[in-house]
Protein backbone atom coordinates (compact mmCIF):
# COMPACT_ATOMS: atom_id res chain seq x y z
CA UNK A 1 0.00 0.00 0.00
CA UNK A 2 1.64 3.73 -1.25
CA UNK A 3 2.23 6.07 1.76
CA UNK A 4 -0.03 8.49 2.60
CA UNK A 5 1.99 11.63 1.87
CA UNK A 6 1.30 15.05 3.43
CA UNK A 7 -1.29 16.53 1.46
CA UNK A 8 -3.14 12.93 1.55
CA UNK A 9 -3.22 13.12 5.72
CA UNK A 10 -3.90 16.93 5.58
CA UNK A 11 -7.55 16.20 3.38
CA UNK A 12 -8.30 12.90 5.68
CA UNK A 13 -7.21 15.04 8.93
CA UNK A 14 -9.36 18.11 8.30
CA UNK A 15 -12.53 15.88 8.30
CA UNK A 16 -14.22 16.54 11.71
CA UNK A 17 -12.71 20.48 10.97
CA UNK A 18 -14.36 21.02 7.93
CA UNK A 19 -18.01 21.15 8.26
CA UNK A 20 -17.22 23.08 11.39
CA UNK A 21 -15.56 25.82 9.47
CA UNK A 22 -18.44 25.58 7.27
CA UNK A 23 -20.68 26.78 9.63
CA UNK A 24 -17.60 29.64 10.42
CA UNK A 25 -16.61 27.97 14.01
CA UNK A 26 -13.37 28.81 15.36
CA UNK A 27 -12.17 24.63 15.95
CA UNK A 28 -9.81 23.87 18.70
CA UNK A 29 -7.67 21.10 19.05
CA UNK A 30 -6.89 19.46 22.94
CA UNK A 31 -4.23 17.05 23.98
CA UNK A 32 -2.19 15.65 26.72
CA UNK A 33 1.22 14.47 27.11
CA UNK A 34 3.03 12.40 30.34
CA UNK A 35 -0.49 10.64 31.64
CA UNK A 36 1.75 7.58 31.69
CA UNK A 37 5.39 8.38 33.43
CA UNK A 38 6.82 7.77 36.40
CA UNK A 39 8.28 11.72 36.83
CA UNK A 40 6.99 14.84 35.55
CA UNK A 41 3.94 16.68 34.80
CA UNK A 42 1.41 15.63 32.46
CA UNK A 43 1.22 18.78 30.23
CA UNK A 44 -1.86 19.65 27.88
CA UNK A 45 -2.44 21.92 25.13
CA UNK A 46 -5.66 23.68 23.07
CA UNK A 47 -4.35 25.17 19.79
CA UNK A 48 -6.22 26.69 17.13
CA UNK A 49 -5.29 27.45 13.36
CA UNK A 50 -7.33 29.33 11.05
CA UNK A 51 -8.06 26.77 8.27
CA UNK A 52 -6.01 29.58 6.03
CA UNK A 53 -3.14 28.74 7.87
CA UNK A 54 -2.43 25.15 8.04
CA UNK A 55 1.10 23.75 8.60
CA UNK A 56 1.67 20.66 6.37
CA UNK A 57 3.04 17.85 8.00
CA UNK A 58 1.24 17.96 11.07
CA UNK A 59 0.59 14.04 12.53
CA UNK A 60 -0.06 12.63 16.07
CA UNK A 61 3.26 13.59 18.14
CA UNK A 62 4.08 10.11 18.68
CA UNK A 63 4.45 9.42 14.67
CA UNK A 64 6.50 12.44 14.24
CA UNK A 65 10.37 12.12 14.78
CA UNK A 66 11.84 14.48 17.24
CA UNK A 67 13.59 16.84 15.02
CA UNK A 68 10.50 17.09 12.47
CA UNK A 69 8.34 17.71 15.69
CA UNK A 70 10.40 20.93 16.64
CA UNK A 71 10.68 22.32 13.54
CA UNK A 72 6.36 22.00 13.30
CA UNK A 73 6.07 23.52 16.73
CA UNK A 74 7.79 26.22 15.80
CA UNK A 75 5.86 26.38 12.53
CA UNK A 76 2.42 25.95 14.15
CA UNK A 77 3.53 28.60 17.29
CA UNK A 78 3.45 31.10 14.45
CA UNK A 79 0.72 29.92 12.37
CA UNK A 80 -1.83 29.33 15.53
CA UNK A 81 -4.44 32.19 16.45
CA UNK A 82 -4.69 30.24 19.73
CA UNK A 83 -1.52 28.33 21.76
CA UNK A 84 -1.81 27.86 25.11
CA UNK A 85 -0.70 24.76 27.44
CA UNK A 86 -1.78 23.45 30.68
CA UNK A 87 0.12 22.08 33.17
CA UNK A 88 -0.62 19.60 36.72
CA UNK A 89 2.60 18.88 38.68
CA UNK A 90 3.34 15.60 40.05
CA UNK A 91 2.51 16.37 43.54
CA UNK A 92 -1.19 17.45 42.00
CA UNK A 93 -1.76 14.63 39.74
CA UNK A 94 -0.99 12.39 43.72
CA UNK A 95 -3.29 15.04 44.90
CA UNK A 96 -6.39 14.35 42.79
CA UNK A 97 -5.74 10.88 40.50
CA UNK A 98 -3.75 11.13 36.94
CA UNK A 99 -7.37 11.41 34.68
CA UNK A 100 -8.81 14.76 37.55
CA UNK A 101 -4.95 15.86 36.91
CA UNK A 102 -5.33 15.87 33.17
CA UNK A 103 -8.89 17.33 32.88
CA UNK A 104 -8.19 19.99 34.84
CA UNK A 105 -4.48 20.94 32.98
CA UNK A 106 -7.40 20.68 29.70
CA UNK A 107 -9.70 23.30 30.96
CA UNK A 108 -6.58 25.53 31.81
CA UNK A 109 -5.09 25.41 28.11
CA UNK A 110 -8.75 25.79 26.53
CA UNK A 111 -9.51 28.64 29.14
CA UNK A 112 -9.49 31.53 27.02
CA UNK A 113 -10.57 30.16 23.64
CA UNK A 114 -14.41 31.11 24.61
CA UNK A 115 -16.74 30.16 21.85
CA UNK A 116 -14.25 27.37 19.53
CA UNK A 117 -15.83 24.16 19.28
CA UNK A 118 -13.54 21.84 21.02
CA UNK A 119 -12.53 18.40 19.56
CA UNK A 120 -11.29 16.36 22.36
CA UNK A 121 -8.61 13.75 22.39
CA UNK A 122 -10.95 10.78 24.22
CA UNK A 123 -11.42 12.85 26.95
CA UNK A 124 -14.83 13.53 28.09
CA UNK A 125 -16.57 15.12 31.05
CA UNK A 126 -14.49 18.46 30.38
CA UNK A 127 -15.84 22.13 31.23
CA UNK A 128 -14.86 23.98 28.60
CA UNK A 129 -16.17 27.56 27.58
CA UNK A 130 -17.38 26.07 23.86
CA UNK A 131 -19.09 22.61 22.33
CA UNK A 132 -16.75 19.75 22.93
CA UNK A 133 -16.62 16.61 20.27
CA UNK A 134 -14.64 14.19 22.25
CA UNK A 135 -12.94 11.85 19.43
CA UNK A 136 -11.47 8.39 20.39
CA UNK A 137 -7.37 8.30 18.80
CA UNK A 138 -7.96 11.89 17.83
CA UNK A 139 -4.67 12.73 17.92
CA UNK A 140 -4.46 10.40 14.46
CA UNK A 141 -7.78 11.70 13.14
CA UNK A 142 -7.54 15.20 13.64
CA UNK A 143 -5.72 17.87 12.87
CA UNK A 144 -6.54 19.96 15.34
CA UNK A 145 -5.69 17.37 18.13
CA UNK A 146 -2.80 16.48 16.24
CA UNK A 147 -1.29 20.11 16.63
CA UNK A 148 -2.65 20.26 20.29
CA UNK A 149 -0.21 16.76 21.01
CA UNK A 150 2.87 18.37 18.78
CA UNK A 151 2.78 21.40 21.51
CA UNK A 152 1.73 19.29 24.44
CA UNK A 153 4.39 17.29 23.77
CA UNK A 154 7.55 19.45 22.57
CA UNK A 155 6.90 21.48 25.69
CA UNK A 156 6.73 18.56 27.89
CA UNK A 157 10.23 17.47 26.48
CA UNK A 158 12.10 20.50 26.64
CA UNK A 159 11.00 20.72 30.43
CA UNK A 160 12.29 17.26 31.09
CA UNK A 161 15.39 17.75 29.59
CA UNK A 162 15.54 20.93 31.45
CA UNK A 163 15.11 18.29 34.88
CA UNK A 164 18.15 15.96 33.67
CA UNK A 165 20.07 19.33 34.45
CA UNK A 166 18.92 18.98 37.84
CA UNK A 167 18.50 15.18 38.45
CA UNK A 168 21.22 13.47 36.07
CA UNK A 169 21.41 10.11 37.67
CA UNK A 170 17.27 9.71 36.21
CA UNK A 171 17.72 9.98 32.64
CA UNK A 172 14.94 12.52 32.53
CA UNK A 173 16.51 13.93 28.77
CA UNK A 174 16.56 10.28 27.38
CA UNK A 175 13.22 8.44 28.29
CA UNK A 176 11.40 11.72 29.64
CA UNK A 177 10.09 10.50 32.87
CA UNK A 178 8.88 6.82 31.66
CA UNK A 179 9.27 3.66 33.30
CA UNK A 180 12.15 2.38 31.55
CA UNK A 181 14.62 -0.03 32.49
CA UNK A 182 17.47 2.69 33.31
CA UNK A 183 15.13 4.87 34.73
CA UNK A 184 13.66 1.84 37.30
CA UNK A 185 17.74 0.69 37.89
CA UNK A 186 18.24 4.65 38.99
CA UNK A 187 14.78 4.67 41.05
CA UNK A 188 15.96 1.55 42.81
CA UNK A 189 19.50 2.80 43.47
CA UNK A 190 18.94 6.54 44.55
CA UNK A 191 15.41 7.04 45.46
CA UNK A 192 12.60 9.45 44.19
CA UNK A 193 13.43 12.94 43.60
CA UNK A 194 10.59 15.90 43.69
CA UNK A 195 9.46 15.26 40.25
CA UNK A 196 8.91 11.57 40.69
CA UNK A 197 4.87 10.66 41.09
CA UNK A 198 4.89 8.73 44.47
CA UNK A 199 1.47 7.50 43.82
CA UNK A 200 3.16 6.27 40.49
CA UNK A 201 6.17 4.30 41.90
CA UNK A 202 5.18 3.03 45.17
CA UNK A 203 5.35 -0.91 43.54
CA UNK A 204 8.57 -0.28 42.55
CA UNK A 205 10.08 0.99 45.64
CA UNK A 206 8.42 -1.40 47.35
CA UNK A 207 9.75 -4.06 45.39
CA UNK A 208 6.52 -5.43 43.52
CA UNK A 209 7.77 -4.52 40.02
Amino acid sequence: MPRETDAQRLSRMIEYERPLWAQGLQVAGIDEVGRGPLAGPVVTACVIVPPDRLVPGVNDSKKVAEKKRERLYDQLMEAAAYARTGWRSPMEIDEVNILNATKAAMEEAAADATGAHFLVDAVTGLHLPGEITPIIHGDALSYMIAAASIVAKVTRDRYMIELDARYPEYGFARNKGYGTAEHIAALKKYGPCPEHRRSFIRGILDGDA
